[in-house]
């Protein structure tokens, strides 16, 4: 039996609580980690394997669909089931060597010792391996908004007005949804600007993007359930779901945004589905109206969820800003979620769910089990800002001035990056995607352009490092909005020279 001479080792218990499927699974995933599976070896099919353990083959079949989201087997066409040649924790590991080579990382042997002395859980050891492109750097290419372009002048008089004299409603508000006053200001705008149907109850302050998707996460669903994440896809929101214990699968997005049907082959016992279907990141790929109502049905009939991410949907160059997936839903499976940092200035720290009207209580509840409430020193400022016409003024601001600076963008690369790297324009957002040019497509490797970039002042992302598992393609990430034309200009003739001489 190929591959499969020790599998009939594994001990698996009727009378044990955790279904068979999961045992199944999770002895097929130790004897693969520890190595009795060795890499590219050809698992038994379905039929057999179901036949020696004395399993049907649904529950088979359910343990190999797990394997094959996490990554630890793959297969190949008319030639059954295989172990993956590269694991998850290889990736992990690769993920780890390419942080150490950048400013504050660390390398895998470095993590591992730590891991060794201090007994870091695997949860931690996950964590850390997770990559995330910071946003400290000024130097073009780096990503995020004009800091500098913001209004803080009015920002410090509001500020000012609200806490010269505070009253107890502020001073030793206890609010776990968050102020009031701020709820309402973002009702209004969302109906308004993304069709998202709600009324201030059901919005719930949080402090960013990343709190609000582990909340609904712990909310939602149970340690171990599955979650689809798009491949590839911010690294923040992996971080949250695997911070709650939830098992990742990575789907693919091509031209309409998640394969909803390649994700329900992956993880078919998925329960949450987490998009950014306005504009993905990094892609900037918008989900097709098609896929959108796919992915609705499909948590319609999984008794599913599906978290909206609306990370930059103010930022649409061509026509009004796409509407909310979660205008679309009639069945109440939608979290909507949106943040002010890219909007505004990172460090504001604010962030907000829109959550159906049945389930704000238990989250309101569980949120002050967690941290009670978000802090209140500036919920109080924003809601003026919104009401007063600040917040869409800036906008309209930021938004021609994007605009501009993304057209920099492209002249610069059509000068300097020409027979290098192809750009394409995009209606929105915040960067765009430099794909090798043909004569570089099988050479170019992202990460050490990255590394030499840095050394030249030059602030740039790998693609592949917003992969999970082994990248599909390469690329760089090159952030316009907080860089002027002439910054844009130097750093594209650098790029240009970095990359003509890796060549």
């Amino acid at each position: 039996m190929p591959g499969g001479g020790n599998l009939l080792a594994l001990n698996l218990d009727n009378a044990d609580e955790g279904p068979l499927y999961r045992q199944l699974y999770d002895g097929l995933r130790l004897m693969i980690l520890d190595g009795r599976l060795a890499s590219g070896s050809r698992l038994p099919a379905n039929r057999v394997l179901a036949q020696d353990l004395s399993l049907s083959r649904n529950t088979v079949a359910t343990a190999l669909q797990q394997l094959l989201a996490e990554g630890y087997v793959e297969t190949r066409q008319g030639d059954g089931t295989y172990v993956a040649s590269e694991l998850p924790d290889d990736v992990l590991g690769g993920t780890e060597r390419q942080t150490s080579e950048r400013p504050g990382g660390y390398g895998l042997d470095q993590s591992a010792d730590i891991a060794r002395r201090y007994g870091l859980s695997r949860r931690g050891q996950a964590l850390a391996a997770i990559s995330r492109v910071s946003a400290g750097s000024v130097a073009a290419f780096a990503p995020g908004p004009d800091i500098g372009a913001f209004p803080f002048d009015i920002w410090a008089r509001l500020l000012a007005r609200f806490w010269r004299r505070p009253g107890p409603e502020l001073a030793i508000s206890h609010d776990a949804g968050g102020y009031p006053p701020l709820k309402a200001a973002i009702a209004s705008y969302l109906g308004a600007m993304r069709g998202v149907r709600c009324e201030p109850g059901q919005i719930i302050v949080v402090s960013g993007a990343q709190q609000a998707i582990s909340l609904a996460a712990q909310v939602l669903l149970d340690h171990d359930d599955q979650a689809m994440v798009e491949e590839p896809g911010y690294g923040g929101i992996r971080g949250a779901l695997t911070a709650a214990g939830l098992r990742i699968a990575h789907v693919p997005v091509d031209g309409e945004g998640m394969d909803i049907a390649a994700g329900e082959a992956r993880a078919p016992l998925a329960r949450l589905a987490c998009v950014a279907p306005s504009h993905q990141h990094p892609l900037g790929v918008v989900m097709s109206l098609r896929r959108r109502l796919a992915l609705i049905e499909w948590a319609r009939r999984r008794q599913g969820w599906i978290l909206e991410d609306d990370y930059d949907s103010e930022y649409r160059y061509a026509g009004r800003p796409l509407a909310a997936l979660q205008g679309l839903d009639t069945t109440g499976r939608v979290i909507y979620v949106g943040s002010f940092s890219k909007v505004l200035f990172p460090a504001l720290r604010l962030g907000y769910l829109v959550v159906p009207p049945d389930l704000v209580e238990p989250f309101v509840r569980a949120r002050r089990v967690l941290d009670d409430h978000t802090a209140m020193l500036a919920q109080p400022v924003l809601a003026r800002f919104i009401e007063d016409g600040h917040f869409a003024s800036h906008v309209r601001r930021m938004r021609r001035l994007y605009a501009g600076r993304q057209e920099a963008l492209l002249a610069a690369a059509r000068k300097d990056l020409a027979g290098l790297l192809e750009i394409d324009a995009d209606e929105a957002g915040m960067h765009l995607i430099a794909r090798p040019a043909a004569a570089l497509t099988s050479s170019m490797d992202d990460g050490q352009i990255t590394q030499a970039a840095a050394k030249a002042g030059v602030t740039v992302a790998a693609l592949s490092s917003t992969y999970a598992g082994k990248p599909a393609r390469q690329g760089l990430i090159l952030g316009y909005a907080a860089h002027d034309e002439d910054s844009i200009a130097v750093a594209a003739r650098r790029l240009g020279e970095i990359i003509a001489g890796q060549g």
